[in-house]
């Protein structure tokens, strides 16, 4: 169970302003939209957009995962049942069974029921991550507290190859100490925007610029990957201008497997053409406007 107590505490719904009925697609696609629009790197030096943020990104770790979804749904329903009872005071049920409310939050919560002692609080830190780091998994150290304060420590964390923006990494035993063994240490991923490259889920995504006759008459285009290396795109005639091509594995290895690179070509406008150029074009215009469909 990876329940906590500031579960009952929140309404991670209402953060991400969906409802409990919400699909999982549904979801997804709130929180990617709302990531979007808060992501520190386009809201630089708003501390309210930041602190969203982190909001939206704690909900939807909870929210967007099955069966954390389905915990916090089972907590929230349970909830109720300590109205009007201290933590560790006795009730009965409505079958008229004595119970103690300690006994439900401890099998939530990892306690020792009946005052048998806590482990400690579970803790979250944010680490931003660049895109690559992300991609291809890094080993850094993390420092917990002020770096002025000299309670302040630094734990060594690993993040695994092919982490998502928001997602939460769990580091056993770094969090709070307590009778019965510390809480871990849940560490929040911030991803930071690739210039060039997207991402949805395991696929990369990348836009290319190409000229009206490459989809026309058809062409290959080199095309960057993520390591730095170029893949030969083979554009068909008669290719629409915003066509998707998929490069199979060419996207991020993760524990679902990996992914592809989403390959979008768009007709690049020139800015500045030549006096043949606009000769060119207007005859071409002057053609296709005169060009009936056919029967």
């Amino acid at each position: 169970m990876t329940a906590q107590k500031d579960w009952l505490e929140k309404d991670f719904y209402q953060t991400l302003g969906v409802s409990e009925s919400s699909s999982a697609k549904e979801i997804t696609k709130t929180y990617r939209k709302l990531a979007r629009k808060l992501h520190p790197d386009a809201n630089p030096n708003d501390k309210e957009a930041e602190t969203k943020f982190k909001e939206v990104s704690a909900a939807y770790d909870v929210i967007g995962d099955e069966k954390k979804r389905s915990e916090y749904d089972e907590l929230r329903r349970l909830g109720p049942l300590g109205a009007g009872f201290n933590s560790g005071s006795s009730g009965f049920n409505s079958g008229g069974i004595p119970f103690d409310i300690s006994d439900i939050f401890g099998n939530f919560f990892g306690n020792q029921p009946n005052g048998g002692g806590q482990r400690g609080l579970d803790i979250e830190a944010t680490l931003p991550l660049s895109f690559l780091d992300a991609v291809n998994g890094v080993t850094t150290t993390l420092t917990l507290g002020s770096q002025r304060d000299k309670g302040s420590t630094s734990v060594r964390v690993k993040i695994p190859p092919g982490v998502e923006n928001g997602q939460r990494v769990r580091v056993k035993g770094k969090g709070q100490s307590g009778p019965v063994g510390p809480g871990d240490l849940f560490v929040i991923v911030q991803v930071e925007p690739h210039e060039f490259f997207g991402r949805e889920g395991k696929n990369l995504t990348l836009v290319t610029r190409v000229t009206f006759p490459q989809l026309v008459l058809g062409s290959e285009v080199k095309v960057d990957t993520l390591d730095g290396s170029k893949v030969t795109l083979r554009i068909p005639p008669g290719t629409p201008n915003g066509r998707t091509f998929r490069v199979k594995g060419g996207g991020v290895s993760t524990s679902r497997g990996l992914g592809d690179l989403l390959v979008t070509v768009e007709v690049e406008i020139p800015t500045q053409v030549s006096d043949k150029e606009v000769s060119l074009i207007e005859e071409l215009a002057d053609v296709m406007a005169k060009k009936t469909p056919k029967d």
